[in-house]
């Protein structure tokens, strides 16, 4: 985008010299220029995937520039489908989803290997078996945009949009071309399905379509992609078991930093988690992840649930020399305001040596369905701190980085969508509000410029009588 912006810019001053003779006009048909070729620039940036798979051998090399960042352009994408359409099946299917992205695959890709926890077990087990594929993560919009034109020129057949109903009636035949597409929905989490259930739907009938193909022998070439890419909010879990996961990648052992700390009675029902936990007294500080996430004998003694009130308790037999009880009490309440229960952290306590020190938590909040993400929870003074002393002074401290913590509604192992403690007006945000509202100044004032620009209605005649002076002797 940037090499785009900058060569918009660069042609507009070339050109800028030669319109100096006509100022206002000039300058806005420039200023024009740079802020269409912006906007193309950014619109350019929007890709989805694109996953391939077919029945034939070595339809595919692989693909050189799928590195990181690189952006498959439509002739790019040519070159990998020409090769399928032309030595390939004939039967081309086209799932074609509403709204896709690579942080899908990686967001309901599955957790710590786990298959009941993933929304692509039919795809992955078709790209698995499939004698050639390709996966292209990231494609420019305008190539699939145009990938239902493509196919129907290049197949000469009109595209057929079935169904499961519909593609068993249908008698395929494999020397006669087919272009058949299968649209996908994709609806977000505020809907009536969450995206995962949505996409887990998507899988079942991608398998459902490829199983109903394989009992009928008909070979074929499959694609995977989408209209537009969709926003995803990466989950708790994700972060925990690591983010360098690449496409459709199993996770492994060596890319989990450590699960949750879960709290059981019949089921799972409190979920804490940190990329760091530190505490000091008398500030000397120590270390307490290892000893917290993924240890095999942490004491859960004192924990308890129910549907209004939570209490995790952490103890740690050997702490600055005594034994330590960090407990972390929670509330789950009505409010007729949102129609909801919010859950809120009422306050941390600290035992040790026959005392207790309070820290007040009451900003860590959010509604029951949510867990509650903040990246810097702390004690000490001078920062944003969501642990406020209760009394004057205390020697303790705590400080926990990439927090997240949920007391309710709890299912399996997995925290459910987070609320971030962020503000919403981020800095990136108001960044490109105030640019967003330069522009609009600028935009408004070239237009009042050009809306201002009127006609003479007289002019000077240069052809007229001389003026002529009597000379006075």
């Amino acid at each position: 985008m940037a090499a785009a912006v900058a060569a918009a810019v660069a042609a507009a001053a070339r050109g800028q010299a030669g319109a100096r003779q006509v100022p206002a006009l000039g300058r806005m048909r420039w200023l024009l220029l740079v802020l269409v070729a912006t906007a193309a620039a950014v619109t350019s940036e929007q890709q989805v995937p694109l996953v391939l798979w077919s029945s034939d051998r070595d339809l595919w090399a692989p693909a050189a520039d799928t590195h990181e960042g690189h952006i498959t352009s439509d002739l790019q994408l040519s070159t990998y489908l020409d090769p399928a359409l032309e030595l390939g099946p004939r039967n081309v299917l086209l799932f074609l989803q509403d709204k896709l992205s690579v942080e899908d695959f990686t967001a309901y890709g599955g957790v710590f290997g786990n298959k009941q926890d993933n929304a692509f077990s039919n795809l992955e087990n078709a790209l698995t078996l499939a004698p050639s594929s390709l996966v292209l993560p990231a494609v420019d919009w305008y190539a699939v945009s145009t990938l239902t034109t493509y196919l129907q020129e290049k197949l000469g057949a009109s595209p057929l949009h079935v169904d499961l109903a519909t593609l068993r009636e249908l008698k395929l035949n494999a020397s006669l071309p087919a272009l058949l597409l299968i649209r996908l929905p994709y609806t977000a989490s505020s809907g009536l399905m969450a995206p995962k259930e949505v996409l887990t739907g998507n899988d079942e009938v991608i398998g459902q379509v490829l199983s109903t193909l394989q009992s009928e022998a008909v070979p074929y070439t499959a694609a995977l992609t989408a209209v537009r890419p969709s926003r995803v909010v990466r989950e708790a879990t994700l972060v925990s078991g690591g983010l360098g996961r690449q496409l459709l990648e199993k996770t492994t052992q060596a890319d989990v930093l450590h699960p949750p700390v879960s709290y059981n009675d019949t089921a799972p029902r409190i979920l804490f988690w940190a990329q760091n936990f530190s505490v000091a007294y008398n500030k000397q500080w120590e270390d307490l992840t290892s000893l917290t996430f993924g240890a095999q004998q942490l004491n859960l003694t004192g924990s308890f649930w129910n549907s209004s009130a939570a209490v995790l308790s952490l103890t740690y037999p050997q702490l600055f020399g005594t034994m330590v009880t960090f407990k972390f009490i929670f509330a789950n309440r009505f409010y007729p305001v949102s129609a909801r229960h919010w859950f809120t952290m009422e306050r941390l306590e600290v035992h040790s040596n026959g005392t207790i020190t309070y820290f007040n938590a009451s900003q860590i909040t959010a509604p029951s369905t949510y867990s509650f993400h903040c990246q810097f929870v702390s004690s000490t003074s001078g920062s944003d701190s969501l642990l406020m002393l209760h009394t004057q002074s205390s020697l303790w401290q705590l400080t926990l980085r990439d927090f997240q913590i949920q007391a309710f509604n709890v299912t399996g192992e997995r925290f459910s969508y987070a609320s971030d403690c962020a503000a919403f007006f981020s800095p990136g945000i108001w960044m490109g509000l105030l640019t967003s509202l330069f522009l609009l100044f600028i935009f408004t004032y070239g237009l009042h410029m050009i809306l201002s620009l009127k006609t003479m209605d007289r002019f000077d005649d240069h052809k007229g009588p001389a003026i002529a002076l009597t000379q006075i002797v």
